[in-house]
């Protein structure tokens, strides 16, 4: 029987190692291979012969593993956990042998290098008296310019292993694996908590026990609403006598409603009995194609809204603008129409903003000294393919773009990636900071996260960057007819979170087979390195569709001049097919008699090609790339010096064919979500695949503590001081996120220490 598996899995290495040696591959797998298959004969004639030859396989694959990737422990696991288990059974059948010790051997160490975790280094942080505060959590990324840092310090590294459940509610959305997009990051303002879920209800509630104050409930129709998102709400003061506190927030169909922050009710002087309608000017825009997923922005004055798009259907997709109200009167004030940007009024009648343009459905900050509200935008759809883009739409497109608050007009952009065919939209907050200078005083910044990695730091009065940006070249040769950039911009003053260049070595999977699987896969593929473009045949993108950094954007300790922020290293896999295979697989817009979805594929009508793309995954459904996939880093922001950088998140909950193993081991899994940073010295950070949220020790990564979640943390934690005990908590909310197989779920959990 022995002898018979060592065939199997010799014939499997020889005829994938055969394949890929004519790709210009590694010879490793082929004369594995044929060892392999010589030992099993061997074994299979009980000839003790066997366990000689596969322990000089053994061997040969141990130096052939260290030469490859050196010591480093999942690269290991990969090319030798497999090959020693198969050897196991020589302890039985080679009885005498002192070889056949060598399996279970090099076993336990391939086992002992994944599972042991080397110490980290102890570090300081400098010791800042905690700034005055009110224990307020006032905007969706703590405060107007999405910095995500609490100044509240009675958590510490000291304390927070203490840190217990402290109230869990469900928010009312079923856990059906179909609304899988509970985002949301609470406010906490004047005693209550301000919460809303993915069907677009609003709930207020006691932040010391979660007990329900009131709630908003809309009532819409989501049945052909795929992206669930609602990220959070907004809070003004008016000082009127309707509603002199708002809650502003905003539908999934399209709606922006006013209400009142103590009783729940829709303010009767905002627009239409509390409600103004986004649809105004935007042409039929259909069921799920168009509706805001993040908070509003609120600034001198103005509530100001984007809108997510469905990507990949067609050219004339609902337009992308930015609209901005009055926030007593709900009355119009601007639109920031990307094919008409210099015109800041309303469609006339029989009129539409312009179809087709980039979108910004990512989360605003603004600065109300400046009056400026600074904009992430997405491409111009569809995604993988530009050239049949307007100038207009090129200019400003995967940008960040700053807008007079006043009157729309746009004061300065800056462009992230030129003519964007890889879904890179700027799908991250803009986080604002004051900036020391080594020549002393301070800098208005703005520091930009993308999905490629990059980190641009910018001054936010003229979008000039401050740390040093330069443009180098891009791959070119994308599909027929497509005119890619020469070159894209790179941030070489702060460091590339995108991961290292692929290669072949760096192919993984669980077992050798997988492995080579993922290496054949690469070979066949074109990866010229970051920005590859899509073409007829498949090329990786890496970072993939999800980004390096997600919207959940970075933290940052403005006085210790730290960054904190997650990031993902999955690749995917792209091809384009002409319009006439598309035609042929009935590929259509959403919405379309007839249309028939195919997972995996974008229609893209009005272009010469439609798309496909999927997660660059083994057959056992891993990533091909090296763990870790996901990981959590400190930046400081003055030098731009990595402090730490860390795995983030065990496969506990996660496994070959989407199977939850539950083994803790610490290889860092796919994210999406961000980190929230404290003034006590901490950080703390849900974002995994795992049903964990954890606190950080921000001065070198160590996890200081971490509590189960009852599903995916794919939200950013917030805390703040309870203003009847006066205990700090941190909630987060657990929705889970199908696309990354975290399991998902309704609930909001929070967490404090004991009374004392």
């Amino acid at each position: 029987m022995h002898g018979a598996l060592l065939g199997l899995f010799g014939l499997a290495l020889v005829a994938g190692g055969a394949f890929l040696v004519a790709l210009g591959g590694s010879p490793y797998y082929l004369l594995a291979g044929l060892g392999t298959i010589g030992s099993g004969v061997l074994a299979w004639r009980g000839d003790r012969r066997a366990v000689v030859l596969y322990a000089l396989v053994l061997i040969g694959t141990a130096l052939w593993a260290l030469a490859e990737r050196g010591t480093t422990g999942w690269p290991l696991f990969a090319r030798l956990f497999l090959p020693s288990l198969l050897g196991v059974p020589f302890l039985v059948t080679a009885r005498g042998n002192r070889l056949s010790w060598l399996a279970p051997v090099m076993l336990v160490l391939v086992t002992a290098r994944v599972v042991i975790v080397p110490p980290l280094p102890d570090q300081s942080l400098p010791s800042l008296a905690a700034p005055a505060s009110n224990g307020e959590w006032t905007s969706w990324g703590a405060d107007m310019g999405g910095t995500r840092f609490s100044p509240l310090a009675s958590l510490t590294p000291d304390n927070v292993a203490e840190l217990r459940p402290a109230w869990s509610v469900h928010l009312g959305v079923p856990p059906d694996g179909k609304l899988g997009n509970l985002e949301v990051t609470p406010l906490m303002i004047g005693g209550r908590l301000f919460v809303c879920n993915n069907m677009s209800m609003v709930d207020a509630l006691d932040p010391e026990t979660g007990k329900r104050l009131w709630r908003f409930d809309p009532r819409i129709d989501v049945s052909e609403v795929q992206s669930r998102s609602c990220r959070g709400v907004a809070f003004v003061r008016t000082g009127g006598n309707v509603c002199p506190e708002r809650i502003l927030t905003t539908t999934l169909d399209a709606k922006l409603w006013a209400l009142d922050a103590t009783t729940g009710r829709p303010c009767g002087d905002f627009g239409r009995n509390g409600m103004v309608d986004l649809a105004t000017g935007m042409g039929p825009i259909g069921h799920g194609y168009y509706y805001p997923t993040s908070a509003p922005a609120v600034v001198r004055g103005r509530v100001i809204v984007g809108g997510w798009v469905m990507d990949g259907q067609k050219t004339q997709s609902p337009p992308g603008v930015v609209r901005a109200y009055d926030v007593r009167s709900g009355a119009f004030a601007w639109a920031f129409d990307i094919g008409r940007p210099d015109d800041p009024a309303e469609p006339p009648a029989g009129k539409t903003y312009t179809l087709g343009s980039p979108n910004a459905w990512a989360p605003m900050s603004a600065d109300e000294a400046l009056g400026m509200v600074y904009v992430p935008t997405g491409n111009a759809g569809p995604d993988y393919f530009s050239a049949h883009r307007r100038a207009e739409f090129q200019r400003y497109a995967s940008s960040v773009v700053a807008l007079d608050a006043a009157t729309g007009r746009p004061r300065w952009s800056f462009q992230t990636v030129h003519r964007d065919v890889w879904d890179y939209d700027v799908s991250s907050q803009p986080t604002l900071v004051d900036l020391p200078m080594p020549a002393g005083g301070t800098v208005p910044a703005l520091i930009q996260p993308t999905k490629r990695g990059q980190l641009f730091v910018l001054d936010r009065r003229t979008g000039r960057p401050i740390k040093p940006v330069k443009e180098l070249p891009a791959p070119q040769g994308g599909a027929p007819g497509e005119r890619l950039s020469p070159t894209q911009p790179v941030s070489v003053g702060m460091p590339s979170l995108a991961g290292p260049r692929l290669s072949e070595v760096r192919m993984w999977g669980m077992t050798p087979l997988d492995q080579l699987y993922c290496r054949i896969r690469f070979r066949q593929a074109r990866y010229d390195g970051e920005m590859t473009p899509p073409g007829l045949s498949p090329t990786i993108e890496y970072p993939g569709f999800m980004g390096a950094l997600s919207w959940g954007g970075v933290a940052v300790d403005p006085r210790r001049g730290l960054l904190v922020t997650v990031s993902n290293r999955v690749p995917t896999l792209h091809h384009l097919l002409p319009r006439g295979e598309a035609d042929a697989l009935g590929l259509a817009p959403r919405g379309v008699p007839g249309a028939k979805p195919v997972r995996g594929y974008w229609p893209q009508t009005g272009t010469p090609y439609a798309a496909a793309g999927a997660g660059f995954l083994s057959p056992l459904g891993v990533p091909c790339s090296e763990p870790p996939f996901g990981l959590i880093t400190a930046v400081d922001i003055q030098t731009g010096a990595v402090r730490w950088e860390r795995p983030l998140g065990t496969a506990r909950d996660s496994g070959p064919f989407g199977l939850r193993l539950g083994l803790p081991l610490p290889m860092g899994v796919p994210t999406n979500s961000g980190a929230m940073m404290t003034a006590g010295g901490l950080v703390f950070v849900a974002a995994t695949q795992e049903r964990t949220i954890r606190a950080l020790s921000l001065a070198n990564g160590r996890t200081l503590w971490s509590a189960r979640l009852p599903a995916g943390g794919q939200s950013v934690p917030m805390t703040y001081r309870s203003p009847k005990s006066g205990r700090q908590f941190v909630v987060v909310a657990a929705g889970g996120k199908p696309l990354i197989q975290a399991p998902v779920g309704d609930s909001l959990v929070a967490f404090a220490l004991p009374r004392e």
